[in-house]
């Protein structure tokens, strides 16, 4: 189970590299949002990836903590996006 979890961690440090690649070369402040936002997933997925792996429940603190924060900063995007939105109008 090694090799799983080790070519897991490769694949989920690809996605971080090309989500933070998006994050510095995103066009509008709603790409960056977006890329803040998957990069928080990201980083629960590693996190989780590395509690199974360390076979330490401990971890799940810091999951819900970081998948909390994941969550308010996306309700926070989606109304600054609808605010956007209804000042076009």
């Amino acid at each position: 189970m090694n090799a799983v979890y080790t070519v897991t961690m490769a694949l989920l440090g690809a996605a971080v590299l090309m989500t933070a690649a998006r994050l510095i070369r995103g066009r509008t402040p709603f790409d960056r949002i977006m890329a803040m936002d998957v990069l928080s997933v990201l980083l629960v997925s590693g996190i989780a990836v590395h509690a199974a792996a360390s076979d330490e429940p401990a971890n799940a603190t810091i999951l819900v903590v970081i998948a909390l924060l994941g969550f308010v900063g996306s309700v926070t995007a989606a109304r600054l996006a609808a605010e956007h939105a209804t000042d076009r109008t």
